[in-house]
This record gives C-alpha cells, sequence and structure tokens, in this order.
C-alpha cells in the first residue's frame, strides 16, 4: 500500500464545463452569481446540457462532448454530484472542482461564499489536484467504474445471502449476511464507515472488504493491496443485487462471479491547499472529539 501524492497542476484554466445537482431548479440565482466569478477571472463557462434545460437555459453540451471542449470540470451540488461527475467523465481523465451546495460535504470543499477567492488562488497555482484510487468491476461482460464502493446485496429482506470470495484467484472467504461492500479509501467514510468498516486516508491505493451485517462474529473488515484482483461468486438462488456509488443498480444471478480491480485511471479533484483530510474528519463527524 502507498500514498499517492501529486504537484500536478491544471494545463489551461481558460474553460470550465459546469454540472448542477439534479433537481434544483432553484439554483439559478446562486449559479448565475458564480458564473458571475469565474467571469470576473477570465475563465469561460458551459453548461452541461441537464443541467442548463433545469434553468431553462437553450444552451448545454452533452457530458462527453463537454469534456472534449473544457479544461476541468465544476460540480455544483453535493458529494452525490460529484460522485456522478467524476463516474461519467472518467474516461477523459478531467480534474473536477466540486462547490459544496449540499449537506455533508466530505469531498466538495469550496464553499459558495469561497468561490471568488478560490478562483483567485486558481488562477495563480495555488491548489492540489488529489488522484484518488477508483475501483473497475466485471460481471456479465460489463464494467462498471466506482469511486466510492461496489456493494454486493441480497435481494430480499427476508433472507440472507452468501459470497465466495477469492483473491488473486486464491480462495479466502465466504460472506454470509446481507452482503459485502468493497471500498476505495474516498470511500471509506461512506456507506464502509456506517457498518463498522476502517477510515483509510483517501490518498491510500488499497481496497477496503467490509461484510455487511455478517451471521458469523469471526467475520471483520479486510484492508488489502490494490495491485490485487477479487472475485465474488453468488451463491444464492434468488441471485443479488449489484449497488455502483448507490447510484447505479443491476441484478445477478446465482453463480454470477464478479471481479473487483483497482480502475487504470485516477480521479482528480481539485482542492484548496490548506484543505486537511483530519480537520475534515473534524468537522463532519467530530473525529478526536
Amino acid at each position: 500500500m502507498k500514498v499517492t501524492k501529486s504537484d500536478e497542476k491544471l494545463k489551461a484554466v481558460k474553460k470550465a464545463g459546469v454540472v448542477l445537482k439534479p433537481n434544483s431548479s432553484d439554483m439559478i440565482e446562486d449559479f448565475l452569481e458564480i458564473k458571475k466569478y469565474f467571469i470576473n477571472h477570465g475563465i469561460d463557462t458551459i453548461l452541461e446540457k441537464n443541467s442548463a434545460k433545469m434553468l431553462g437555459f437553450e444552451k448545454g453540451l452533452p457530458l462527453k462532448e463537454l469534456c472534449k471542449e473544457v479544461d476541468f470540470l465544476v460540480s455544483i451540488g453535493g458529494d452525490g454530484t460529484l460522485l456522478s461527475v467524476v463516474r461519467n467523465s472518467f474516461e477523459f481523465n478531467l480534474p473536477v472542482l466540486g462547490i459544496h451546495m449540499g449537506t455533508l460535504g466530505f469531498l466538495t470543499d469550496v464553499l459558495f461564499e469561497e468561490v471568488d477567492t478560490f478562483l483567485t488562488d486558481l488562477k495563480i497555482g495555488n491548489y492540489k489536484i488529489d488522484n484518488r484510487m477508483m475501483v473497475e468491476c466485471h460481471v456479465d461482460n460489463r464494467c462498471f467504474v466506482a469511486f466510492n464502493d461496489i456493494v454486493i446485496s441480497r435481494r430480499t429482506v427476508s433472507s440472507m445471502i452468501k459470497i465466495k470470495a477469492k483473491i488473486n484467484g486464491i480462495s479466502f472467504n465466504s460472506y454470509h449476511g446481507d452482503g459485502v461492500i468493497i471500498s476505495t479509501p474516498t470511500g471509506s467514510t461512506a456507506y464502509n464507515l456506517s457498518v463498522g468498516g476502517p477510515i483509510v486516508y483517501p490518498l491510500t491505493d488499497a481496497f477496503i472488504i467490509t461484510p455487511v451485517a455478517s451471521h458469523s462474529l469471526t467475520q471483520r473488515p479486510l484492508v488489502m493491496p490494490a495491485d490485487i484482483e477479487i472475485e465474488f461468486k453468488i451463491k444464492d438462488s434468488q441471485g443479488a443485487v449489484l449497488l455502483i456509488d448507490g447510484q447505479d443498480t443491476y441484478e445477478v444471478a446465482d453463480n454470477t462471479v464478479i471481479k473487483v480491480n483497482i480502475a487504470n485511471k485516477k480521479a482528480k479533484l481539485i482542492h484548496r491547499t490548506k484543505r486537511n483530510f483530519f480537520e475534515v474528519l473534524n468537522d463532519k463527524l467530530g473525529w478526536g472529539n
């Protein structure tokens, strides 16, 4: 396991692609204010198509086209919005700036009232780009990419699920309970944390495997190096449900094999230089109090 640090900077700071939290048409005044800040700093903004339609604007580009036109992306909303932007723009390897207009805000650390000041810093290079590990999930000849976690869950609330697991082809465990979470370090403070999994520093390259409501006192969370392939085989006549970052679901049948490995690229998040992970834990979760 290792911590990935980077001195990477944006190649240009001229065009920003903006994606807004869905179903938030009341955000129009805030968006126009943010857009004004960007213009004052010499940065053009282009709205993603669905965001533009939500606000009643005629012009907007589909996300994949938008990614080809801009230097970086801006997510305006909460962590869920940022997760969606990162996953859906992953193939373009664009850094993403999160402006916090949500609730918790683990990933989106620039507040609305800080945008103008942050853009001043952005223009002079006073910021950092975090490279966050992503995971790939291969099942039924399909591939899903997750930023936080992949969850293998039971189909019904009235029964438990059995899952057999291998690491690099060697059997290591059988899980019997509500399911299993395969989390990235970034996702360690999400669902993984709520079921008793460990907090892992977000720039670490590692997998966290955490059972959900295990029917065994011996089952405990595991932190594993990222250069492995984890294989899960469903052993349940009802099959299972696969949840990708809590946003997409995919049903799998009995005896289906699900393979999970580190993605070949990393998510890039633009942050303030003074951002400190442990201060975020203290602020959001009362860590250390």
